[in-house]
């Protein structure tokens, strides 16, 4: 739960960057899993579907909000 705390601080443009940034190492990961390399991480794949996740609830959260 630390980590939804520390993204609801966040403003909308930083929380886009982050989104971006989770999008291409989810990328990343796809491929290595796809490629058979580094299945010792497989523990960060689901993280960082995870953290997407929460990314873009807070989006849609502060969206609502505005409006």
């Amino acid at each position: 739960m630390k980590t939804i705390k520390n993204f609801r601080s966040l403003s909308q443009e930083v929380l886009q960057e982050r989104l971006g940034e989770f999008k291409k190492e989810l990328l990343k990961l796809n491929v290595q899993v796809a490629s058979g390399a580094n299945t010792a991480n497989s523990g960060k794949l689901k993280q960082t579907k995870k953290n997407i996740a929460r990314v873009l609830t807070l989006l849609q959260e502060k969206k609502e909000v505005l409006m």
